[in-house]
């Protein structure tokens, strides 16, 4: 039996509760259930559920602000679970409003480039580390570097994405620099949306 679970818009912990009840429905029968977030938060709730259940899972992007979760359910029996157990899944949304952070260097600062590249990291590392996070980060020139192959701020980005952070690079400057099959972490974008976010933004931070 397959359930196709529509829980666009809900917040954490319903897409993780109405999947779950999918789930329960399949029962012993064994099946999928694709579920529809318009999220990454969820997709990460989603994909953490599936994880701790050992249930084979894949997510893709269908469109901007829609994503789909698919698990596949064998013809074990899910036990019942406690309320506490399914919000321990939700991993918190941390995003402030519409702050926006701008890097269009792989360096911090001016006079030492191996120093700056030592303070860029770290500064990405406290911005993950912040009890509210940005909503976007946006890299361009230098900056594009930042999230290709080898990159030593990979880790940190991947965990910003993976809480919800847009992770944006410019797509004229991973070309310039010859990275354009490089890109290991976010999406590419264009200036039209780098300006765009940039002047919608409510707060704009530029280390």
């Amino acid at each position: 039996m397959d359930k196709i679970v529509n829980a666009m818009g809900d917040a954490c912990p319903i897409p993780v509760v109405k999947t779950k009840n999918a789930i329960k429905e399949i029962g012993a029968e064994g099946g999928s259930v694709e579920t529809l977030v318009d999220n990454e938060i969820a997709v990460q709730n989603l994909t953490k559920m599936a994880n701790q259940k050992g249930y084979p899972v894949q997510s893709e992007k269908l469109e901007q602000n829609k994503y789909r979760v698919v698990m596949t359910i064998g013809t074990q029996t899910e036990p019942e679970t406690e309320k506490e157990e399914t919000e321990a899944v939700c991993i918190p949304d941390r995003r402030a409003g519409n702050t926006v952070v701008v890097i269009s260097s792989s360096c911090m600062g001016e006079g030492d480039d191996a120093l700056g590249t030592v303070l860029m990291k770290g500064f990405i590392y406290a911005i993950s580390q912040q009890d509210e996070l940005p909503a976007t980060i946006l890299f361009y020139n230098g900056g594009a570097k930042l999230t290709c192959e080898d990159a030593p701020t990979l880790e940190d980005l991947k965990s910003l994405e993976a809480q919800g952070v847009e992770i944006l690079t410019c797509g004229t400057c991973l070309n310039h620099y010859g990275l354009s099959d490089k890109l290991k972490v976010g999406t590419v974008t264009n200036m039209y949306v780098i300006a765009e976010k940039m002047t919608q933004a409510s707060l704009i931070v530029k280390p």
